[in-house]
């Protein structure tokens, strides 16, 4: 008996500390980060340079992304590569706004993705970091996709992963706030060298991305 007494005295106790966390973190709210406009984003990535101008996404698919901030644009680096690089940046994931997995926006868009796979890309410091790559292709249009998801200090592939750190740091930081980082490069002769020109892209953003999505 009194161990069963015990035990509901026990949960109540962890219930009520439970509600206690969750309202004050609710009543205190996001917490501030300062960071650039991605529209700031360099013009120059390593060997990469900004082709034309950044590209604006449409009212009816922004209002599905409901990011807080983004940017899409062209690069060209060594031997005329172009590549396109997109970030969609949100504020803040309490609201139900989060980034969308590309797995999930590109075949509604028509196009085809194959030969997953996990990239590791190289940083200027030494370190490195794991992102998604694939395939994707819609028509006679073949590109070679590299994403991942950023915030917070981290740079991760798994979405999975992603919301768990998510959840983590609005309690422990309270901020939940992330990116969505995609680099894709047409093939132009061979995926080999499709995935070095979007590896050096990607790994060059990487390194530029903490004033614009904040550690």
């Amino acid at each position: 008996m009194k161990s069963s007494s015990l035990r509901l005295g026990i949960l109540f106790v962890a219930i009520l500390v439970v509600g206690v966390v969750v309202n004050t973190w609710a009543y205190r709210g996001e917490a501030h980060v300062d960071r650039k406009p991605l529209k700031d984003f360099p013009d120059q990535i390593g060997a990469w340079q900004k082709m034309g101008s950044d590209q604006v996404i449409d009212a009816a698919t922004r209002q599905v992304l409901k990011a807080s901030d983004y940017v899409l644009r062209d690069y060209i680096g060594p031997g005329r590569q172009p590549a396109n690089f997109y970030v969609g940046y949100y504020a803040t994931q309490r609201d139900g706004a989060s980034y969308h997995s590309p797995l999930n926006c590109l075949p509604g868009s028509g196009w085809i993705l194959s030969e997953s796979a996990k990239v590791t890309l190289p940083l200027p410091n030494g370190s490195s970091f794991t992102a998604n790559k694939y395939i994707i292709q819609n028509g006679s249009n073949k590109s070679l996709m590299i994403y991942w998801y950023q915030g917070r200090g981290r740079a991760v592939a798994s979405e999975y992963w992603g919301k768990i750190y998510t959840v983590i740091d609005s309690v422990r930081l309270r901020r939940s706030d992330g990116a969505l980082v995609r680099v894709t490069v047409p093939f132009t002769n061979s995926e080999e060298e499709a995935l070095r020109s979007a590896t050096d892209l990607a790994s060059g953003a990487e390194a530029l991305l903490a004033d614009f999505v904040p550690n």
